[in-house]
């Protein structure tokens, strides 16, 4: 019998080569893995970033629908502030009309009820109101021109309810807040009218001294809208105004030439007539 010899360490050889293919085979199955696990998380990351574009483009729709709703709401608020005051300058207007032909009437009146060759009543006759102002004339209206004009027709309409005392705060507080608005002249104005008010009120209660004070303090008001405001246009109805405090107060003589400056300066005024009657009456 014929026997082969096997060298030594033969047999391992094909149990290593069977070891290397095993392992190249794990290998492998694990580049496999890792390329399934990276693909699949590329997947999630592209369907996470499809999802944030959509929910951006969502939010962009929501936002502008929000902005435009916006817009008309401040739109339409615009509208009917504008309508208010539109009808706030309307009704102002109409109360004027009225204060002057109720003022005529009342001159009128006074005429025919004094008999011949008499003096002065002594009642005096108011001019006519004049109207506040709604907005700067002859230009454009700057964002603090709104609430200016808000707070003087507030204080204005104080005073149209005799809240005197009220409507004085109100227009001094517009003067220093204000003092280049076009209103200013106004608002000192108003604030003689009302202590002249509150002077007429205090007569009509038989509190002379509490009319005198009120008297002696319109005088001091009206003076300032000429000394203040010199070409304001609230000047002439002042220094007429001024001129019936003076004539409550017994200075016949300051009044009378109060009048003949109003006359001889604003001929043209709304109250030089009732100045010169005033003068007719005080006996010039």
């Amino acid at each position: 019998m014929i026997q082969f010899a096997v060298p030594k360490g033969s047999l391992w050889l094909p149990l290593g080569f069977f070891a290397a293919l095993a392992a190249a085979g794990c290998a492998t199955g694990a580049d496999e893995a890792v390329q399934q696990d990276l693909a699949d998380t590329r997947k999630d990351l592209d369907g996470l970033n499809l999802a944030v574009h959509r929910s951006r483009g969502e939010t962009e729709t929501v936002l502008s629908q929000l902005e435009r709703r916006t817009r008309e709401q401040l739109g339409e608020s615009t509208r009917q502030l504008s309508a208010m005051n539109a009808r706030i300058d309307g009704l102002m207007a109409e109360m004027n009309r009225l204060s002057v032909r109720l003022d005529e009437l009342d001159q009128r009146l006074e005429d025919q009820n004094r008999p011949q060759g008499a003096g002065p009543s002594g009642r005096p006759t108011p001019p006519p109101s004049p109207l506040p102002a709604s907005s700067p004339s002859g230009g454009a209206r700057s964002p603090g021109d709104a609430t200016a004009e808000q707070s003087y027709k507030a204080a204005y309409l104080d005073f149209t309810k005799g809240n005197y005392t009220l409507a004085i705060g109100e227009f001094r507080e517009f003067v220093w807040r204000y003092p280049d608005a076009t209103q200013a002249d106004g608002a000192q104005y108003w604030i003689g009218e009302s202590y002249f008010s509150m002077g007429r009120a205090a007569a009509s209660a038989g509190q002379p001294e509490k009319a005198r004070r009120a008297f002696e303090q319109s005088v001091q008001e009206f003076r300032k809208v000429f000394v203040n405001y010199p070409h304001g246009r609230q000047v002439p109805t002042a220094l007429y105004k001024e001129a019936l405090a003076l004539v409550e107060l017994k200075q016949v003589k300051v009044a009378q030439a109060r009048l003949r400056y109003l006359v001889d300066n604003f001929p043209q005024s709304e109250v030089a007539p009732l100045a010169r009657e005033r003068l007719k009456n005080l006996g010039e």
